[in-house]
């Protein structure tokens, strides 16, 4: 058994310590807003906050995060995340959406730690969350919207 706090609630569950958290969280846990794009950390699709930094959970075994605080988009509460969230929906960020949700988690990390990030700095925190729609320019914008909003 492992226990694991997901969003503040904690999970005593019955999983292969290898299993990949991604598949923890959608499958045992039932929280699907974390997706799985590529499978192997490349894309940021999967991205869930552990102890407050962005974790791809797509290679993540679950045993590596026991006792630690995981945070996935359905429980980003926090005022760089809902800045984030807020400048998304006010510069029409997302397309698809499929990549967004690890693409919100990857920004409202970057926007924790920096409220005033410049491009290199935005390029460095994003650079490992793919848009196959290309939604880079609005996510930059919002992500310098976002910031505007936190000083």
């Amino acid at each position: 058994m492992i226990k694991l706090t997901i969003n503040e609630a904690t999970y005593k569950l019955h999983v292969n310590p290898d299993t990949p958290l991604l598949w923890v969280i959608r499958d045992a846990v039932g929280l699907t807003g974390t997706k799985y794009g590529c499978g192997r950390a490349l894309c940021g699709a999967c991205t869930v906050h552990i102890n407050g930094r962005p974790t791809r959970s797509c290679i993540m075994p679950v045993s590596a995060v026991a006792g630690q605080s995981i945070t996935t988009i359905e429980g980003l509460n926090s005022k760089a995340a809902n800045a984030v969230q807020s400048a998304w929906r006010q510069l029409d960020v997302v397309q698809c959406g499929y990549c967004q949700s690890g693409q919100i988690m990857s920004a409202t990390a970057l926007l924790t730690d920096n409220t005033n990030p410049s491009d290199e700095h935005i390029n460095a925190a994003m650079s490992g969350n793919i848009c196959r729609c290309a939604t880079y320019v609005r996510i930059r914008a919002a992500i310098k919207l976002a910031a505007k909003s936190l000083v």
